[in-house]
Order: structure tokens, then C-alpha cells, then sequence
């Protein structure tokens, strides 16, 4: 039986990462993958330009059932660290908005990066993960290729999201396998759907932005809010889907920074003939202004006619846009994975399973899940170090 000393499976960011932080002097180490090409989720990530980490990483910017569980990995291997990588390998980035940090040129460039850090480690693609079992001495995993022998794994699989590109839940059977708790999962970082009475409403709007801020469970974000066909998109409903559950409703305001009730009434008293749409233009995209007003029935109306009751409804409409999502678009578009298997179970220094020496989980498969804007690549990172630099 093919022996080695550490097999990684998963050739995803975490996976490559973790290879090149435990390749020492001597050490035979496999990272096996079904994939036909590594790291998918990199090349295209960030609009291919990849948003590999963000200078802002803090546990709280992180969801657990165990918050904290995150802060040991994330304090010993900081963004800083990961840029030093970045510019080493003559790759040039930018910083966008909010921490997010991107490459200039394309995503490809930090996979190849990854792939130079691990050399002296073996990268085996188009390999089938059967199984995993332990043999009472040490771990034998099962490929369509044969069988390894070792005396530690590293399961980065990652998580459910976006199953075209190879997503499974073997991480999570692997768990199961070994004992570990896990986290109920969920699609996170998603677009949020309606039923069809809202979708009619908002169909027509579709591909209107608008800058937007919301609160809700505890999260409060405020970016760029998109309507869709099938309901609402954009990067501040990636970032509340993480903390709203099914049947809660959300509380949206589509005109952060304007009192608008106010903003109408003081249009109204300087040009009164003016019509209510033509006021929310000043404020709101055009079109979203216009279906707000025939929404309301004041199409044809005039500000002069409004009395502040009515403005002060069509205000609340805005700064306090009640909605009830009926979902998501589930994994197929989903960024991330909410929960994984449960951090209780694992050695925050580490990674390694607590009952099962040798085993370890990182990235994505654990219940650690980061905000919208390189938060989870960091998680990768820094989890995948910490296994990787484990004796």
C-alpha cells in the first residue's frame, strides 16, 4: 500500500494552502482531489480578479454556534501575512472598498502562487475520494486509484455551495464517520427569492440598484442592494442572508442617509407642482422611484396635493421597506456554506478532531463563516496554516 506522512484532500485554496505550510525536509504529502483543475472557487472569485483576504479580519466579522472559535487561527496567521505572499510573488492587488483586497490581473495568478509555495508536496487531480477509515494504527483512504496509508488527513473538501463546480458534503460524512458533531448547513452569502405576489412587483425592476442598509439579527450592512427576477441581490443581501432564517421578515432602508418623508415636504413647500416621482428621483434611481409612486397611486399626482400623512407614508415605504423573502437561491449560487462540522469537536490551535488524533478539518467544512469580501478566503488561510504548520 502506497504509504505517505500527510494526505490533504482537497485541492481548493485551503487545501493548496495547508500543503504549502506543512511541507518540511523529508515529508511525503498528497493532496488529492475528483477535480480536473485546483482552486475553481479562486479563478472565479471577486469577478476573476480574486478578493483574497481583508484588512479588517476580526472574529466578529465571522459566524459560529462558538463565535471565538475562529480567533486563535485568525490571530496567529494575520491578511498582512498573506500580502507579503502576494507581493513576494510579484503578484500586483488594490484595495476596493471596505478592507477588500483584489488582484489587478486575474484570479489565476494566487493559484499559481499556491501551487509554487507547496512544491516538494505531490498534487494528485481527477482522483476519486471513496473513502476515509482507520485501521487501528493509522488512517487508509481509498481513491479509485488505490489505497494510502497515513498517519494524518486533512479533510479541506470545503462545503455544498455551488455544486456545478464539484461542492459535496463528503466532508461532513467524514465527520459523521468519526463521531463529529455538525452544524445544521445552510446556503449563505445567497440571494434572497419571493413569492410571486412580490415578484410582480418587483420583475420590472430588475437590474436596478440602489445603495440600501439593513438590520436584522444582530448584522447591519449597508451596499449596493440589486432587484432580480427572482427577488433581491446585491452585496448587502449577500451579506443579511447569513443572519436571516426562513419566515423572518426584513426591514430595508432604500435611502440610507435621507429622511424622506422630510426630503418630500421640503420639496413640496419650494416646488409644489412638482410630482412625487419626479421628487424620488432626486434620491432613488429612476425607475424605482416611478414604481414606488404608481405602487402607491400617486403617478399623476402633484406635491402640492400631498398631505404630510401621505408623505409620511410614502417615506416609510422607503427608509422602512417591509419584505418576507420565502428563501434562497440555495447552494447553486451560494458563496459559502453556513455551519459544518461543529467547532466543539476541534482543537482551535490546531484544527485537529479532539477524539480522533491525526484528523483534521479546515476551511469551509467547519462552522466558521465569514462576512462578503474576502473574510473566507482569510478563514482558509489561517485555518489551513494552523493544520499545516501542526507537528
Amino acid at each position: 500500500m502506497e504509504q505517505a506522512d500527510l494526505v490533504i484532500l482537497g485541492a481548493g485554496a485551503a487545501g493548496l494552502f495547508c500543503a504549502g505550510s506543512a511541507c518540511r525536509q523529508g515529508r511525503r504529502i498528497l493532496v488529492l482531489d475528483h477535480a480536473r483543475n485546483p482552486a475553481e472557487k479562486i479563478r472565479i472569485s471577486g469577478g476573476g480578479r480574486c478578493n483574497f483576504t481583508n484588512l479588517a479580519t476580526a472574529p466578529d466579522r465571522f459566524l459560529s454556534q462558538n463565535p471565538r472559535f475562529a480567533a486563535s487561527a485568525l490571530s496567529r496567521y494575520r491578511p498582512e501575512q498573506f500580502v507579503r505572499l502576494i507581493e513576494g510573488a510579484g503578484i500586483a492587488w488594490h484595495e476596493k472598498t471596505q478592507g477588500q483586497l483584489f488582484c489587478d490581473g486575474k484570479a489565476t495568478q494566487v493559484t499559481g502562487m499556491l501551487l509554487d509555495r507547496m512544491k516538494g508536496a505531490e498534487l494528485r487531480l481527477e482522483t476519486a475520494l471513496c473513502r476515509v477509515s482507520h485501521d487501528g494504527t493509522g488512517f487508509v483512504i481509498e481513491t479509485d486509484k488505490g489505497h494510502i496509508a497515513t498517519s494524518r488527513v486533512v479533510v479541506a473538501t470545503g462545503g455544498k455551495s455551488i455544486p456545478k463546480m464539484g461542492a459535496t458534503g463528503f466532508a461532513y460524512d467524514i465527520a459523521r464517520q468519526f463521531g463529529l458533531r455538525i452544524v445544521d448547513t445552510r446556503a449563505g452569502l445567497v440571494p434572497l427569492t419571493f413569492a410571486e405576489q412580490d415578484l410582480a412587483r418587483c420583475r420590472p425592476l430588475a437590474g436596478v440598484a440602489v445603495e440600501a442598509e439593513i438590520r436584522h439579527n444582530g448584522g447591519r450592512f449597508r451596499d449596493a442592494l440589486l432587484f432580480t427576477h427572482r427577488g433581491l441581490s446585491g452585496p448587502v443581501i449577500l451579506q443579511i442572508s447569513s443572519y436571516w432564517q426562513p419566515g423572518e421578515s426584513l426591514e430595508i432602508d432604500l435611502a440610507p442617509g435621507h429622511d424622506v418623508a422630510a426630503d418630500l415636504k421640503a420639496m413640496r413647500a419650494q416646488a409644489g407642482r412638482m410630482t412625487p416621482g419626479s421628487a424620488l428621483g432626486r434620491i432613488l434611481p429612476a425607475r424605482l422611484a416611478t414604481a414606488i409612486c404608481a405602487e402607491m397611486g400617486l403617478a399623476d399626482a402633484r406635491l402640492a396635493d400631498q398631505p404630510n400623512a401621505r408623505l409620511d407614508q410614502v417615506g416609510a415605504r422607503i427608509n422602512r421597506w417591509q419584505v418576507r423573502p420565502v428563501g434562497t437561491e440555495g447552494y447553486r449560487t451560494a458563496e459559502v456554506t453556513m455551519g459544518g462540522v461543529d467547532t466543539r469537536d476541534l482543537d482551535a490551535r490546531t484544527l485537529q478532531a479532539r477524539r480522533v488524533p491525526g484528523l483534521s478539518f479546515i476551511g469551509e467544512c467547519v462552522d466558521v463563516t465569514g462576512w462578503l469580501g474576502g473574510y473566507n478566503f482569510q478563514w482558509a488561510w489561517a485555518s489551513a496554516d494552523a493544520a499545516g504548520r501542526a507537528p
